[in-house]
């Protein structure tokens, strides 16, 4: 892979730590600014509604840039959120920190994506999307427990200035080791880019994506009460189990990228109906100790499959104004995250259970997958009998 792409991961190490981190330090927080847990946890959703606000709106704004400096605007954009963070001396500056830092994840991902994809031949485009997605997986996998131990044994700020301190790495490792020359959107304008919208498999895509993706999450969402309410795994082992998940988040990023390059359908499509079988089987054995260790690794590992071949599907689509619509796809993400979670939380209110979001995100899984079956089979669709919207491109630019 270029060496470019390791600055890419870099800065998605980053970000993901921002967006996952303060979970752990939830308390700290609100024990500092004396407001309660929950006006704390806004922080985590006050972070969600930015990045779907900024993966479309700061991406299209950027669409005439060349990519790379919009890159190095992001970075700075996520060095000064998170030092506002870090020394916001009251809770609505720490919030404006948060907001701050969100606003570039997305236009981040979704410009990082094109960029990955324009670095190397066509029939490697996903896995070099993978590649980047890994700095994400990696920092729930080390990152996320270690900022938390920092955060703990330091004050919760230091976590932030730690955050601070990557995104001053990665913006110089994006400025030294990413090409200048990368081409900037085909498009004739920020207006313009938005006509990818008028193609119906580019709305396919984000249904598929936040469905198939938010089945996963919602799981995710309550996981720790299925593990100590119906698992009997002790509170102090819910962390490791997590590094678990987040293990298999890494190894199935990798493997989809991968599997996503030789045929993208084909692997959308069997991940997407493994995934539902996963969930189904996490549900029914979730009392037992050694299941539920197997069919979390599989919960991430397969979960994450999907994520470079979604990204690819809606690039592929929109081949005249990529980066938007690969900004508009991480928004579709963050969506799926919020149906997802909220899906779940109503059938624990309703008195289902632990399991219940189990069950729900095996739901919402198969209706992503019905649509990408009808998306496939749609005119411009992969298996479709006659091709009427884009073609898909040799290259991304």
């Amino acid at each position: 892979m270029p060496i470019a792409l390791y600055a890419l991961a870099l800065g998605g190490f980053g970000i993901g730590l921002t967006e996952f981190v303060i979970m752990g330090l939830l308390p700290e927080i609100a024990a500092d600014f004396g407001v309660s847990e929950t006006v704390a946890g806004y922080l985590i959703s006050g972070y969600a509604l930015a990045v779907a606000l900024g993966a479309i709106i700061l991406t299209a704004l950027l669409s005439r840039l060349d990519r790379k400096k919009s890159l190095l605007f992001l970075m700075l954009l996520f060095i000064l959120g998170n030092l506002l963070s870090a020394t916001g001396p009251s809770y609505e500056l720490v919030m404006l920190g948060r907001i701050i830092a969100a606003l570039c994840h997305g236009a981040f991902f979704g410009i990082g994506s094109v960029v990955a994809a324009d670095l190397v031949s066509a029939n490697k485009r996903a896995g070099a999307i993978a590649f980047m997605f890994a700095g994400l997986t990696i920092a729930n996998v080390l990152g996320v427990p270690f900022g938390t131990l920092l955060g703990q044994a330091a004050g919760w700020r230091s976590t932030f200035w730690a955050i601070t301190g990557i995104g001053i790495i990665a913006f110089f490792g994006i400025k030294l080791l990413v090409p200048g020359n990368l081409a900037r959107s085909a498009s004739s304008g920020v207006f313009a880019e938005f006509n990818i919208f008028r193609n119906p498999q580019v709305w396919l895509s984000m249904v598929v994506t936040i469905l198939g993706y938010g089945g996963m999450f919602g799981a995710f969402t309550y996981i720790a009460f299925t593990l100590t309410g119906v698992s009997g795994f002790a509170a102090s082992s819910v962390p490791w189990l997590l590094v678990l998940f987040g293990i298999g988040l890494f190894v199935g990023n990798i493997l989809g990228g991968r599997a996503a390059d030789r045929n993208l359908a084909a692997t959308l499509i069997i991940v997407l109906g493994a995934l539902v079988i996963v969930l189904v089987t996490f549900a029914w054995t979730a009392g037992n100790q050694i299941a539920t260790i197997i069919a979390l690794f599989l919960m991430g590992g397969i979960g994450f499959a999907s994520v470079p071949g979604l990204q690819m599907r809606i690039m592929n689509h929109a081949s005249h104004a990529p980066t938007l619509a690969s900004g508009a796809n991480i928004a579709a993400f963050n969506l799926g995250n919020a149906l997802g979670a909220w899906v779940g939380g109503l059938t624990i209110a309703a008195g289902f259970g632990y399991t219940s979001p189990l069950w729900a995100g095996a739901g919402i899984t198969v209706a992503g997958l019905a649509v990408l079956l009808i998306a496939t089979r749609a005119p411009g669709g992969e298996y479709a009998k006659s091709k009427v919207s884009d073609p898909v491109p040799a290259t991304i630019g």
